[in-house]
C-alpha cells in the first residue's frame, strides 16, 4: 500500500521516472528491515596499497587541464547556524562570500591556462534561485553549450510509525533531498552529463561549496589522468577532532567504501572512532572519469545503487526518516578506485560559527589567485560558546573589530558572553573562561 502512495506522490510533483526507481530502490530496502548500517564485521581498515600519498606523487607529463569540470555542490542553506538562505551567500574572507572566491578560482584559472574549464553548481530547490541571482555579476563564468547550475532532485519522507508518506499541510516539508550521492544521477538526468562528454571533458572534480579549500591541483588531476583510474578520494588523516565524522574503510576483497557516522551501529561506536584504526576521513574532495562514469549509469538505468544513509528526524513532532546517500559512496561502485591522503588546507568546511571564525581570521590568507591558505601550515581548534556564538546573527554582533588574530593558536576554547574589540592577539592553547560580559581589546591570550 505504501509504495503505490509514495508513486502517487512522486508522480504528482512531476519527478523523473529515474527518481521513482532510485526512491523505491532504497525504500524498498527499509520495508525488508534494513538499518543502513555496516557492521565492523564486515569491513577492514583500508590497506595501505590503496592510498596515495600526495607528497609521493611524480608525474611524467602535464595534467590535462582542458578536459576537466568542475562541480560544486551547494543546496545546503546552513539552518544549523541560524541562516534562511544559501549558506554560500554568507560573507567569508575579505568582505567575500563562497560564491564569490569559487568564482574568481575559477576564472583566474581559465586566465592563467587559456582553457574553458567550466564551473557548474549542484543545486537544490532551495538554493538555486539566490545563487543564481548573485552569480549573475560574474558575466564570463556560465560557459557556451554547458549549463551553470543543474537542480538536484527530492525524496519524499517517510513516517517512521507506519512506513507511509509523511502528510504536512506546508508541502514543502513532505520532501528532503536526497543526500549529495545523488549527484550522479542528477547529472545524467539532466543532460549535463552528456554536454560535458560533447565538449570534450573527460574528468570532473566534485567537492563541496562550502570548502574553499577545495581548488583544482594539477598534480593530482595528473597522477588521476595518468593512472587512468575511474575515482579517487581525497582523504586527510584523522585526529581526535574528526573521530565523530566518516571514515575511509575496505570490504574483506579489498573494494575500497566509505562509512558515515550514521551508518555505524549504536555498540561500535568506540572503534568508529578510534583514529589509529580508521586512519583517514573523506574530505568530499572527488575526482571521477566521465566516460567510466557515463558507462556506469547506463548498466545501471542512469543510477548509482550508492550504500542506504537511514536519516532519522523529526518535523512538527512527527517522527520520519529521510533516505539519502552519500557522494563519497561512489568509491564503493567503481574497481580500481583509490584514495589519495593530502594536506590539511585542502578542507577547510565552515559548518559552525567556530570555523567561520578560524576561517575569517589570519590563520588563513587567500592568495593572488582566490585560494584559501594556512598562514602557519597548521589549524586552530576553535570551540565558543553556543550560548553566544551558534547563530550566525548573533555571532556577528560579537565583533566591534576585526576577528582576533589565530596564526600563532593551536586551540581556542571559550566560555562565556564576550566580545571581540580590536588588536586581539590568541597564542598557543587558551581557555578563556568568564562569568560577567566582556569585551577584549589591545590584549595577547596565551
Amino acid at each position: 500500500m505504501a509504495i503505490s502512495q509514495f508513486i502517487e506522490k512522486i508522480r504528482n510533483a512531476g519527478l523523473d521516472p529515474i527518481v521513482e526507481n532510485a526512491f523505491l530502490y532504497y525504500f524498498k530496502q527499509v520495508e525488508e528491515g534494513a538499518s543502513g548500517k555496516l557492521s565492523k564485521n564486515e569491513i577492514d581498515a583500508p590497506a595501505e596499497s590503496n592510498v596515495i600519498n600526495y607528497d609521493e606523487i611524480e608525474l611524467s607529463k602535464p595534467a590535462p587541464i582542458d578536459k576537466l569540470a568542475v562541480i560544486k555542490l551547494n543546496g545546503g542553506l546552513g539552518t544549523s547556524m541560524g541562516l534562511s538562505q544559501a549558506k554560500t551567500l554568507l560573507k567569508v574572507k575579505d568582505n567575500l562570500n563562497f560564491l564569490d572566491i569559487i568564482a574568481r578560482q575559477i576564472l583566474t584559472l581559465r586566465d592563467q591556462t587559456q582553457h574553458d574549464i567550466p564551473l557548474i553548481f549542484m543545486h537544490s530547490f532551495n538554493t538555486q534561485k539566490d545563487s543564481l541571482e548573485y552569480l549573475e555579476k560574474y558575466k564570463d563564468l556560465k560557459l557556451e553549450n554547458i549549463p551553470l547550475d543543474f537542480l538536484q532532485n527530492k525524496f519524499p519522507k517517510v513516517r517512521q510509525s507506519d512506513l507511509a508518506p509523511f502528510i504536512h499541510k506546508d508541502d514543502a516539508k513532505t520532501w528532503n533531498p536526497p543526500g549529495h550521492g545523488e549527484i550522479y544521477m542528477a547529472l545524467a538526468i539532466t543532460g549535463t552529463l552528456d554536454k560535458l562528454l560533447a565538449a570534450g571533458k573527460e574528468y570532473a572534480f566534485l567537492s563541496n561549496s562550502d570548502n574553499l579549500g577545495s581548488v583544482v591541483d594539477d598534480k593530482i588531476l595528473g597522477y588521476f589522468a595518468e593512472n587512468n583510474l575511474p575515482f579517487l578520494m581525497e582523504v586527510c588523516t584523522r585526529t581526535e577532532m574528526d573521530k565523530k565524522g566518516g571514515h575511509l574503510a575496505q570490504t574483506h576483497d579489498g573494494q575500497l567504501i566509505l562509512r558515515e557516522t550514521a551508518q555505524c551501529p549504536e555498540d561500535e561506536k568506540d572503534l568508529f572512532e578510534d583514529v589509529h584504526y580508521y586512519k583517514y576521513f573523506n574530505t568530499n574532495n572527488l575526482w571521477i572519469n566521465l566516460k567510466i562514469l557515463k558507462e556506469e549509469l547506463d548498466k545501471n538505468g542512469n543510477f548509482l545503487p550508492l550504500s542506504l544513509i537511514i536519516n532519522p528526524k523529526e518535523v512538527d513532532g512527527i517522527k520520519v526518516f529521510q533516505l539519502e546517500s552519500a557522494m563519497g559512496a561512489a568509491i564503493s561502485v567503481f574497481k580500481n578506485s583509490k584514495a589519495m591522503v593530502v594536506h590539511r588546507d585542502r578542507f577547510a568546511p565552515v559548518k559552525k560559527t567556530d570555523d567561520l571564525f578560524v576561517v575569517r581570521s589570519d590563520a588563513f590568507k587567500l592568495s593572488s589567485n582566490y585560494h584559501l591558505k594556512l598562514a602557519t601550515g597548521k589549524q586552530p581548534i576553535v570551540r565558543l560558546d553556543q550560548k553566544y556564538f551558534k547563530m550566525v546573527n548573533e555571532f556577528e554582533t560579537r565583533f566591534l573589530a576585526d576577528v582576533p588574530s589565530l596564526k600563532d593558536c593551536e586551540k581556542f576554547v571559550l566560555k562565556g558572553d564576550v566580545k571581540f574589540g580590536k588588536n586581539v592577539i590568541i597564542k598557543g592553547n587558551v581557555e578563556y573562561v568568564t562569568e560577567e560580559p566582556v569585551i577584549l581589546e589591545n590584549c595577547v591570550l596565551e
